[in-house]
């Protein structure tokens, strides 16, 4: 490769509707998070009648076996995302330090005096 070709206005942007998307996502998973165990709870048992709390149930059981199977996964992708977002920024930001450190070295550079070595001056 010889050159980047970087936009960071249009990776910001980018950005921005993907952490908005991220938002949704981990609205989403907070909310799984509530429901279940009122699901589990609700759904009760087929057993019949009963006095006090509610018995778990052959549904509560499957939820519970979501829960345990999913959750991890569902914290890993909404962990990964967040990393993601925040790697894709911190590049951008390097790639612009980056263009603003050449940019100064370029104009020091420019700006030192010159040396000249006039023919038979200085050398023997």
């Amino acid at each position: 490769m010889t050159a980047w070709d970087i936009n960071p206005s249009a990776v910001s942007g980018v950005l921005t509707k993907c952490g908005t998307a991220a938002e949704g996502l981990s609205k989403a998973g907070q909310a799984v998070q509530k429901s279940l165990p009122a699901a589990a709870t609700a759904a009760g048992t087929i057993s019949g009648m009963y006095c006090g709390n509610a018995p778990s149930g052959p549904v509560a059981g499957a939820l519970g076996e979501f829960a345990k199977a999913w959750g991890k996964d569902i914290a890993y992708v909404a962990q990964r995302t967040a990393n993601s977002l925040n790697g894709a920024l911190k590049a951008t930001q390097e790639y612009v330090q980056g263009d603003l450190k050449m940019a100064a070295d370029a104009h020091n550079e420019a700006l030192k005096e010159p040396k000249i070595d006039m023919p038979g001056q200085g050398k023997k």
